[in-house]
């Protein structure tokens, strides 16, 4: 498939006060609708958030639409492509936030910290005075983070303040990098560090999305795949899509060694979930996996 048939997959954000974002909805659905745009977007007060695929054309357009308003002039996008749309439909969300804190007062436009270029970042990150957080979720570290990272374990953005409170201490930890998929998470969790009194604080400017672009892999200090979520699961250096799968039973990605532990049962569980599945979830998983297959057959006969 040529480069012009394949779908664009932008990951974009943009902090900026948006106080009228509720009147933002609707013209934006429609010109999303209109360019065959699928994927989520998130309006809210503090600015916009999501990831969209669509035709070459049908993202530059709703990117320019964006980019008219001047309190979005300078948001910054993403891009991978991909040989089908990752995303099932449409959905443009008003909410509280674009990224889910849950604290007041965290403005990233008013305090940030210092912005990390992917260039940089291997030698950020290999300082014996620097600690490294991964601010994701504990299932998407899961298939793979940076050498050397820390993994808070949470699992909802909402709980990186109580892992804050109980594990770093500014009087110890004095230089923190962070880093996330696309640099929201870390942009609004380093706003957040700032204020509780941690005075030098990094983050990967673009995320891991923006790292894995630039950085070749023979230079890169980057393990496993990035999760994204969208079918393709996983991604890998040059944003090419990796080979985790999703797990039907708890929606986690699996890697190719998740397949060989115990536990593991195609289209019904994975080794982090099989024991928690009930004897109901897994007959009916196992119901399913047999209807598809069934399906499949029928459809390859009709082909016939």
């Amino acid at each position: 498939m040529t480069e012009s048939s394949q779908f664009v997959v932008a990951a974009l954000y943009h902090f900026a006060r948006l106080d009228n974002f509720r009147e933002m909805q609707s013209p934006l659905l429609a010109l999303c609708e209109t360019q065959g745009i699928r994927g989520t977007l998130l309006l809210a007060q503090e600015g916009v958030n999501g990831t969209i695929s669509g035709s070459r054309a049908g993202i530059d357009a709703v990117l320019a639409w964006l980019r008219s308003d001047p309190r979005l002039a300078a948001l910054e996008h993403k891009e991978s492509l991909s040989d089908r749309h990752p995303f099932v439909r449409l959905k443009i969300k008003l909410k509280k936030e674009i990224v889910t804190l849950g604290v007041p007062f965290v403005d990233p436009t008013a305090v940030v910290g210092t912005y990390v270029d992917p260039a940089e970042w291997n030698a950020l990150i290999q300082d014996p005075e620097v600690i490294v957080i991964d601010t994701r979720n504990d299932y998407e570290v899961a298939i793979g983070t940076f050498q050397g990272a820390v993994d808070p374990k949470t699992q909802t953005f909402r709980q990186f303040p109580q892992y804050v409170a109980e594990q770093l201490d500014p009087t110890k930890h004095k230089k923190v990098a962070m880093f996330c998929t696309g640099g929201i998470r870390c942009e609004k969790a380093s706003s957040y560090m700032r204020q509780q009194g941690f005075e030098t604080v990094y983050h990967l400017k673009g995320g891991i999305l923006k790292y894995l672009e630039e950085v070749p892999a023979e230079a890169s200090l980057w393990q496993g795949e990035c999760f994204v979520f969208d079918e393709r699961v996983g991604v890998t250096h040059g944003l090419a899509e990796g080979v985790a799968e999703l797990c039907y039973g708890c929606r986690r990605a699996i890697t190719p060694e998740d397949k060989l532990a115990p536990g593991y049962e195609e289209g019904i569980s994975c080794p982090a979930c099989h024991d928690s599945l009930s004897e109901q979830q897994k007959a009916r998983f196992a119901e399913r996996k047999l209807q598809k297959k069934l399906a499949a057959e029928r459809a390859s006969g009709l082909r016939k």
